[in-house]
This record gives structure tokens, sequence and C-alpha cells, in this order.
């Protein structure tokens, strides 16, 4: 129910009533005026995109502590990076009305995260969590539409994987400590990721058949879906290595102590050893009288700056390329959801096809050449 009436000082009070029976009015110095706020009140009703003029001064940092405590079911990690995420969206806009956020805000807030040197990636995760919060407060009737969109969005970027070689692998191999010698290998001969890598049981490995079986991941909490629970087969030199001394362990990488390792003391083993083979490579080219060769093989041990054991998956799936696995087997032992995932980050390491590609289009000239010649052999005749 809607109505118009003029006051006695002469200003126009139009008010309406919503569907909870609660009434709303504005006061107006024009008629046009008042009947015009109406008919906008009027259409967002029929559209659906009516919002109780109340929640409509909810800011972003408001909802964001509303959204954070209905998020905060899912697993901790989960949780922890929900948390980090939504710190730097509540810096951006916090006290914005989250109504008042358009797709030009967005925009330039993530174009701001490209300047100030953020990845892609982190500015493309950002996005996307910012897209998630106002999509349920459009399902909430917060707001009537979310800012975000795919015309927004900053693009995910690809980066291309490195593969190590066999010579930084075993020098990595060599240069960490060596209860943790096994998470390398791992991670470059089974592909697992770190977290599952810490998270592996003595009993999640079949010792007679050479199989891995993850279940868990750091610290002791379910792989998230079936596919990450997929087997995967370990040849016997494997077997050997992860078999030395795990009788009495429960977990296959853990201290001396028995202590199950963590990501991070993982990742800042690999850091380390990064920096000491570096290192090594740049004394070996500053001795006046160091002989090429020695250089040389320090310098093949090097690795990248930004090298981090996530790599040694890279370096995993460049073996099952190489010996002829199809895109199909490389999936299922990386345990990808989805071929496109695999053929997106690997498909530069099947062997190249440009020969390939250049003799099926000569044979196709050559078939045309051969057919205009026949042809005219047939008019000359």
């Amino acid at each position: 129910m809607a109505s118009i009436k003029k006051r006695p000082d002469g200003v126009w009070r139009a008010r309406y009533r919503d569907d909870a029976g609660r009434e709303h009015a504005k006061h107006f110095p024009r008629k046009v005026d008042a009947q015009r706020w109406l008919d906008e009140v009027t259409a967002a009703v029929v559209t659906g995109t009516y919002v109780d003029p109340k929640t409509a001064r909810t800011t972003v940092e408001e909802w964001c502590t509303s959204w954070l405590a209905g998020y905060g079911t899912r697993r901790a990690s989960t949780v922890r990076q929900a948390r980090v995420h939504v710190a730097r969206i509540v810096a951006e806009f916090g006290p914005k009305r989250l109504g008042d956020v358009r797709p030009s805000h967005v925009k330039a807030w993530t174009a701001k995260l490209k300047s100030e040197g953020a990845a892609d990636s982190y500015v493309y995760a950002l996005h996307a969590r910012l897209a998630q919060i106002t999509a349920d407060a459009v399902h909430d009737g917060v707001i009537p539409r979310s800012p975000c969109s795919r015309r927004t969005s900053p693009g995910a970027g690809r980066q291309r994987a490195y593969v190590a070689t066999e010579t930084q692998l075993w020098a990595l191999v060599d240069a960490v400590p060596e209860h943790l010698r096994p998470a390398v290998l791992l991670g470059a001969f089974a592909g697992l990721r770190v977290a599952e890598v810490c998270g592996l049981r003595v009993t999640d490995v079949d010792f007679m058949r050479g199989v891995i079986n993850p279940a868990v991941q750091y610290p002791q909490e379910p792989l998230k879906t079936a596919t990450g629970r997929m087997a995967v087969p370990i040849p016997q030199a494997l077997v050997l290595e992860l078999a030395d001394g795990a009788g009495g362990r429960r977990w296959i990488v853990e201290t001396s102590v028995g202590v199950q390792v963590g990501p991070w003391q993982i990742d800042r083993a690999v850091r380390a050893a990064r920096a000491e083979l570096n290192a090594r490579a740049e004394d070996a080219a500053r001795q006046p009288k160091a002989k090429a060769a020695e250089v040389d093989a320090a310098q093949a041990r090097a690795l990248p700056e930004g090298f981090r054991f996530h790599d040694l998956r890279h370096f995993y799936a460049s073996l099952l390329i190489a010996s002829g696995a199809d895109v199909k087997v490389v999936q299922a032992r990386l345990r990808h959801a989805s071929a496109k995932t695999t053929l997106d980050t690997y498909a530069h390491l099947w062997p190249d096809t440009e020969e390939s590609t250049r003799a099926a289009v000569g044979a196709a000239m050559a078939a045309r050449a051969d057919s205009l010649r026949t042809s005219v052999r047939k008019v000359e005749r």
C-alpha cells in the first residue's frame, strides 16, 4: 500500500508498507518527486530488486563480519584464507555502503593491486572472494545486484610451470635435512602436494603392492574430493626409500622424535636448500682458478628464485609426459578434477607437433597439386 499526502507545511509525504508490514516514508518538496520515488520502489518490488532502506545502509565491513560468522563452519584452513582475503577487502571498501560499491570501483581496486606488485593469481583470488561475498549479499536481500562479474574480473593469469632437471632434483634431495628427503621424493615421484606429504601416514602406503593411498592432509583433515583420494602407483625403488625406517613410525615424514612435520617446515627447508645451492654456484663462479667443468656443474645444480616445493609436482608431470603418457593418464596420476586443468598447465610439455602439422598440411597441398597435374594431362590428351 502506498500513498502521497501534503503536510500543513507544504511538504509532500510519500509512504508505503513493505511485505513485512513495516512502513517507510520520505518527504519531498514537490509531489512529482514523491511520485517518482514511489514508482521506483514499486518497480524494485516487481523486479525483485527491492532492498529494505535500513538494510541498504549496511557497510562492507558490517556485511563481511556477518558473512565470516556464517563461513566459519568450513575447515579451519579455508576460513583462515577467507579472513586474509576479507581483511584486504575491508581495507579498501570497509566504510562504504555495500550497495554503493560499483563495478568501476572493483576494476579500479584490482588495477591498484596489480600496480602494487600483487601476483595475478592473488588479485584474481581477491576478486573471486569479493564476488562470493557480494553474491551472498544479493541472495540475502542486502543489495539488489553484485558489482562483480566477468567484466570486472582481472583474469587469473597463467604461470608457465617450471620443470627442474634431474641434476637439480638430486641436488635438492641432498641439500635438505635427511628426515625431509622422503618429502622431496614424494613430491617429485608421486606428485603429492605439500599438505598431503605432511599428512601421509605409514598405513596409507601399501608397500607390498607399491601404491600410495592419499587420505588426509595436514594436520589430519580428510582430503576434500574423491579425486584427491585416488591411488598413486609408485616404483619399487621409491617403496624401498619410504620403507627405510618406517617401522614404528606413524608418519612417512616426521622428525627424529616422531613429531608430524608441518608444511611450513618443508617449504622453509626447500627455500634454504635453494639458497645454499645458488650460493655454491656463485662461489664457484667467483673462484679465479676454478675449472670450467666445476663451475658448470655447480650452476647446473642451482635453482631459480621462487622455486618451491609445488614445482616438484611439475617435475613428476614432465616425467609422465616424457614417458609417453597421454593426458588422461597424467590427469589421473596428478589427481586433477578435469583434463582441462592438466592441459592448461602442461600442454607445452607434450612433444612438439610442428613437424607433424607441417606434414599434414603439406600432404593436403601435395594432393591438390597432384590432382591439378592429372587434370591438365587429361585436357592435353
